[in-house]
């Protein structure tokens, strides 16, 4: 079980972590959760549940790149560019109506997935010190999923990993290199990812 994920009888998933480990990940999703931002206070938020669903959001795409990687825009392909100025102004249109309804909801759910990580983490440092087992039930494990994810990609984001190619050239770096620590940590993750993957399939 140390360093991944295995499934527990009747669904969910359990991995044992140490102090240093509990440490690092909930540091990493304090810092996603400053970066998301906090949600609206209870008296900006509209009496009407369906006028909350219906709240609009940013037309724009973020300013931070990390925060572009976690919310790009939905319309448009990097790898085709659009034919001309017309269908680049129409790509434009479409995503900036897409995100002004969707940007929101999106920043809640990486929000409550953040908090569910830093909550159950909090709960098992009060377990004691050494480190513990950390059980998840199959509604957490897609909560963490979502949190892991998230987190992979604001490293990715900072490490400007854009492909395989990228990736496999940071791994070679030099234990000296400022960058090691960060990139150490996207591995890790990438396996806690990989394994919590399997515990949810069927």
């Amino acid at each position: 079980m140390p360093g991944h994920f295995e499934p527990l009888p009747g669904g969910g998933a359990a991995v044992a972590l140490d102090d240093v480990e509990i440490s690092i990940i909930r540091s990493l999703a304090v810092q996603l959760l400053e970066l998301i931002g906090p949600g609206p206070a209870e008296d900006e938020k509209p009496a009407d549940p369906l006028a909350e669903l219906f709240a609009e959001g940013p037309s724009e795409p973020p300013a931070d790149p990390v925060l572009r990687r976690l919310f790009p825009d939905a319309y448009g392909d990097p790898q085709q560019p659009p034919a001309g100025a017309e269908e680049a102004a129409e790509q434009r249109a479409h995503a900036s109506e897409f995100r002004r309804y969707t940007e929101n909801d999106l920043r809640a759910g990486k929000r409550e997935n953040a908090l569910a990580v830093i909550h159950s983490l909090n709960e098992l440092s009060a377990a004691g010190a050494g480190g513990a087992v950390l059980k998840l039930s199959q509604e957490e494990s897609r909560r963490w999923l979502g949190a892991l994810n998230d987190l992979r990609l604001a490293i990715a984001s900072r490490l400007e990993i854009g492909d395989e190619d990228d990736a496999d050239d940071l791994y070679r770096l030099p234990d000296e290199d400022p960058r090691k620590p960060m990139v150490m940590a996207y591995l890790w993750l990438g396996g806690l990812q990989e394994t919590l993957v399997s515990t949810l399939m069927p």
